[in-house]
């Protein structure tokens, strides 16, 4: 009886195929889709999934200024910008941020879910975020992606 070995094949940036995806943020949680589009970005919807490769996939958000917070985070969550001066810390409520830039509260939140090195930040550029429903990237032919688990 002869002994097979099996060796695990990582994925590398010449095997990696990546597709586009499209996220309707109308009527979603903040923390819930993000979560999802996160996991999306580092690959870890593949089965070949490698920690130390960037396997993602490519992922657009439209309808930015349509999401919700969950209970009453929506005047009581705070942002922080801090300039590096004195007496530069700025807060912004979740409703004025909301109001202002809803890409930014979806890109915060998918930004502190990916990994804090060069890998996180090359994962967080094949991320698209829009405030209405309109996006310029008809031709790559983007697939719905579903947030919610069934």
């Amino acid at each position: 009886m002869s002994k097979q070995h099996f060796t695990t094949k990582h994925a590398n940036e010449a095997t990696v195929q990546r597709q586009w995806y499209v996220v309707d943020g109308t009527n979603q949680t903040v923390g819930r889709m993000c979560a999802r589009i996160a996991s999306v970005l580092r690959g870890k919807n593949k089965a070949s999934y490698t920690p130390h490769v960037d396997c993602g996939d490519f992922v657009i958000v439209t309808n930015a200024e349509k999401i919700k917070f969950s209970k009453d985070k929506m005047d009581r969550k705070v942002y922080i910008n801090f300039s590096g001066y004195p007496g530069g810390m700025k807060e912004t409520v979740a409703s004025d941020l909301l109001a202002k830039r809803p890409e930014a509260i979806v890109e915060r939140a998918i930004k502190g879910m990916l990994p804090k090195n060069r890998l996180g930040r090359k994962m967080f550029k094949k991320l698209f975020v829009y405030a209405g429903p309109e996006h310029p990237h008809k031709a790559q032919n983007p697939q719905p992606l579903t947030t919610t688990k069934k």
